[in-house]
């Protein structure tokens, strides 16, 4: 009897815990076709990036200065009905509608951003559009020397909570693990309206051109390798936080998915593996999901969730300072007789 690979997230029972995140894949209706052919029981569609709402608006800006006085008939200028013309990105906007229509999986919306800007207002446009969820995806630099630790928790859980009272969907934070006490903040985040924690943002970092003389952008996928920092963490937080736990970064295998399932994930999330091998790659990952179930005992998804968390583990030391000396104290290099 083949095991059990059900799991819930956000409130909606899914086929199984790999669910493709924001990408290019899920930027379409034609790849977003394919990923639910595939096996996708879920999806997270590309962030609409706050810069972009901040453009929209700008772009209005210059049409109403622009046609101001430029009419006769209006001495006073001639001003659009704010209320009646779009400023938004009409076609994120879309892409959820035409998702809804076409799919018959959840559609998770995303929105990355630093500051409340019109994060609340498109938090209420992606709902109204018809998302099921909506991911915040936080992205903030702590580059002024004069924002202290505590200045940027509460930027953090201010928009959380901003977006939170105003939506009727779930809601789901991407974060940052650089915090000086995570664990915390984490607590934090959920008390502030987060449904579930998405683990972790990945920053890609700049890069210089030497020829150019210039800063240039730098992207690099994942590899499995990325996946230890979002085990350690939420092994360390599963059964102490009532929350859901969404792995993010390095999956790319059903050997990733099964310990990360083991850390205490509720679903995991990919990305890099889906970009590299195209959409039917996730089938592939949840047939050999379902075989290593058989193959080692278990029935079901849920026996497995947490079976390595802290919690459980036979060595809880080993995801805190006793793993870090271990690590450096038994390390022999190969080229060392």
């Amino acid at each position: 009897m083949s095991a059990d690979l059900t799991t819930r997230y956000l409130g909606f029972e899914l086929a199984h815990p790999i669910v493709p995140s924001a990408s290019p894949l899920t930027g379409s209706i034609a790849s977003l076709r394919k990923l639910e052919a595939a096996g996708a029981p879920a999806v997270v569609l590309p962030s609409l990036f706050e810069e972009q709402i901040v453009h929209e608006a700008a772009e209005l800006a210059h049409l109403v200065e622009s046609l101001s006085g430029s009419f006769i008939e209006s001495p006073g200028g001639y001003f659009p009905e704010l209320d009646t013309y779009n400023t938004g990105p009409d076609a994120y906007l879309r892409l959820i509608e035409d998702a809804k229509r076409e799919l018959h999986i959840p559609i998770i919306g995303s929105l990355n951003g630093s500051t409340r800007g019109g994060w609340v207002h498109y938090a209420r446009l992606i709902e109204d559009a018809g998302a099921d969820a909506l991911e915040l995806n936080i992205y903030v630099v702590a580059a002024n020397p004069m924002f202290t630790a505590s200045d940027m928790e509460t930027q953090y859980l201010e928009l959380v909570e901003a977006v939170n009272d105003k939506i009727n969907i779930p809601l789901a934070v991407k974060v940052s693990p650089y915090f000086s006490a995570f664990a915390n903040m984490a607590r934090q985040l959920v008390d502030a309206g987060a449904d579930a924690l998405v683990m972790f943002n990945r920053f890609y970092q700049p890069d210089f051109d030497i020829d150019e003389m210039g800063v240039t952008p730098n992207l690099e996928l994942s590899t499995s390798h990325d996946l230890r920092l979002p085990l350690r963490w939420i092994a360390i937080l599963f059964g102490r936080l009532h929350t859901q736990f969404a792995a993010t970064s390095g999956v790319h295998t059903a050997e990733d998915v099964v310990k990360l399932l083991l850390a205490g994930a509720d679903v995991t999330m990919t990305t890099a593996a889906l970009l590299k091998y195209g959409p039917g790659h996730l089938t592939e990952l949840v047939c050999d999901l379902e075989r290593w179930l058989d193959d080692n005992d278990y029935s079901s998804v849920s026996q497995l969730r947490g079976s390595l968390s802290q919690t459980n583990a036979p060595d809880p030391a080993a995801f805190e300072r006793h793993n870090y000396m271990k690590a450096l104290t038994t390390f022999r290099s190969p080229t060392v007789a």
